[in-house]
């Protein structure tokens, strides 16, 4: 059977895909920009950007044009050889950043794999085998491998799985108190979302960002940041520790970073870097030129005062509207995030209706996210057009409307 004859559906998930997500009816096959059509031929205001991974929209010209070209080129090699998508990207992804070296994987989890591992192994090789305590705050999201989702304040994603790693201390997020009730000389790493994505789309405070870095300065622990979903102007500004004037000593970057190609990086600095030699970790597609090619092109697209100026605007735009929505139905206590990372916490008793309304949304033709207890999220591409912007809110107002008008 070829695949131009063999008829898949919504149908079709439930019976070959391993149970673990609940996609929604449709089936989206193509998309152009911030719009987006499914298996009917239906059309969609995309306001999810693949949660807030195609940052420049479906199919941008550029992104497609790299992809062509590089595909014709050379895909893969494995890391037995370097490549030039990779050296190039790595230079620009430097030369953008407080980072002087990089490594590449393929996801968020596999870049706060890497993170999680060299905080540990800097410290045990620089200061003490028994330097290995981690502390990470409640509600925080970082990847679905074993070390990953133990580090991430979730235990609804890591329970049943086993003996968790060890060494791993949960604290309320933005309350530097608690972080200096636990932090210790065995302490390796705070580990954190400058904005909380999973969490409610919670930014950190001025304080609480500026309290951790002294903390970390005073017990010679890092400050790692995971900027997956926060990252590549996501926030208005290409990384968003920029907003807070305080630097990582390791940051990790993914989603956006491909503009929808799977790729991610690791950022640190040439000190925290020398602890490692050849072999001590790896990745088979990691820094693969195709990958590369591509995320060099998004950040090249990405990094200008052109995009990354236009994402406050566009912020303003989808404020105006949830602001509008909301005198006319009631329904947020607050609009929070940064950038085009927006949130609207719903009213406790409407947060049980935040699938509901992701599911009226989509009947009304938008595309939309939650996150959190009864957070809608908002993660569009950062040059979606103001027409796009009012044309989804029109129709989400009508899902409001359907559901609670």
């Amino acid at each position: 059977m070829t695949k131009e004859n063999m008829a898949v559906n919504r149908e079709t998930f439930d019976q070959v895909i391993l149970p673990v997500y609940a996609p929604a009816q449709f089936v989206p096959v193509k998309g152009q920009g911030s719009r987006v059509w499914d298996q009917q031929g239906k059309e969609y205001v995309d306001f999810s950007g693949g949660i807030a991974v195609t940052a420049l929209g479906h199919c941008h010209p550029a992104l497609v044009e790299t992809l062509k070209a590089q595909g014709e080129t050379l895909w893969h090699t494995s890391n037995v050889f370097t490549n030039e998508p990779a050296l190039r990207l790595a230079s620009k992804l430097i030369k953008a950043t407080f980072a002087e070296r990089v490594f590449f994987a393929n996801s968020g989890a596999e870049a706060n794999e890497a993170a999680f591992k060299l905080a540990r192994y800097y410290s045990s090789v620089r200061h003490s085998p028994y330097k290995t305590k981690i502390i990470a705050f409640h509600h925080a999201f970082h990847g679905r491998t074993l070390f990953t989702v133990s580090v991430g304040g979730q235990p609804k994603y890591s329970d049943g799985f086993g003996p968790k790693p060890a060494d791993i201390v949960h604290v309320p997020f933005n309350d530097l108190d608690a972080v200096k009730a636990v932090i210790d000389d065995h302490t390796c790493a705070i580990v954190l979302e400058p904005i909380q994505g999973e969490g409610g789309i919670m930014p950190a405070t001025q304080e609480f960002i500026q309290g951790l870095r002294e903390l970390c300065d005073q017990h010679h622990a890092l400050l790692v940041m995971d900027e997956v979903q926060s990252g590549m102007g996501r926030s208005g500004k290409l990384f968003a520790y920029e907003h807070y004037e305080v630097k990582p000593d390791i940051l990790t970057t993914a989603k956006a970073l491909g503009g929808g190609f799977p790729v991610s990086a690791m950022l640190t600095t040439h000190e925290i870097a020398s602890a490692m030699t050849p072999g001590t970790h790896g990745t088979t597609y990691g820094g693969n030129p195709l990958a590369c090619a591509i995320a060099e092109t998004a950040l090249d697209v990405i990094n200008t005062p052109e995009v990354l100026q236009g994402v406050e605007q566009r912020r303003q735009w989808f404020v105006e509207e949830l602001e509008k929505m909301n005198q006319r139905f009631s329904l947020f206590t607050e609009i929070r995030g940064k950038g085009l990372l927006i949130g609207a916490e719903l009213k406790d008793e409407l947060k049980p209706k935040a699938r509901d309304l992701l599911h009226a949304a989509a009947d009304q033709g938008v595309m939309i996210l939650t996150a959190g207890n009864g957070v809608i999220r908002f993660a569009p591409s950062l040059v979606i057009t103001e027409q796009d912007i009012r044309e989804g809110m029109a129709r989400l107002t009508a899902a409001a409307e359907a559901l609670f008008g």
